[in-house]
């Protein structure tokens, strides 16, 4: 962490004193530091909702095994990522996030695009859905907090709280910023 960087409300968000009770970047860091961190490849961190690693993503077998019908690879087109309708053929369907792990990456882009693909697929009888990136605990793990967010309202905190659970995550401060906003966005649409 650099020493010039604002935390808290009073960040370059410019958010003020509408956050309410939302927690300081700091804050949440804190929370995802408690805990120890997993070596899972894959944990289920939500009924049928799965966040794991490029080592599940491509191992078909596995795949088949747990039942996955639906793959979101927050790491699409990415040098060691596989993925797409070609890999996975006509029994999985595929949602390919061309995210980077960079704090300066704009990951916000894809919130809705990713809960909603999210949101289908765990509403289709008898579907599991994995959602993976690299390692599993920064991309992925910032769209399943997203989805976390959107369609069940859980506050930040409260998602955050829901995945580490079952499985340790760390996404990037640039993120991080990204999540706090999108708390702060759907709080005042609650309010109104």
């Amino acid at each position: 962490m650099s020493g010039g960087e604002a935390l808290g409300p009073q960040g370059p968000e410019g958010t003020g004193s509408r956050t309410g009770d939302i927690p300081s970047l700091k804050e949440i860091e804190q929370l995802l530091n408690t805990g120890r961190p997993s070596c899972n490849h894959v944990d289920e961190v939500w009924p049928n909702l799965f966040l794991g690693d490029l080592v599940t993503a491509h191992n078909r077998f596995v795949l088949w095994k747990m039942g996955v019908t639906h793959v979101l690879n927050a790491a699409h087109g990415t040098v060691y990522s596989h993925g797409g309708h070609d890999f996975y053929g006509a029994t999985i369907e595929y949602y390919g996030v061309p995210a980077h792990d960079l704090p300066s990456f704009d990951i916000s882009q894809f919130f809705f695009s990713a809960a909603q693909f999210i949101h289908k697929a765990l509403n289709t009888p008898g579907a599991k859905i994995l959602v993976h990136c690299a390692v599993g605990v920064s991309r992925s793990a910032s769209l399943v907090l997203a989805y976390l967010m959107i369609n069940h309202h859980l506050p930040l905190v409260e998602a955050i709280k829901t995945v580490k659970e079952h499985r340790w995550i760390s996404p990037n401060r640039g993120f991080l910023k990204h999540l706090r906003n999108l708390d702060v966005q759907l709080r005042q649409k609650k309010d109104c």
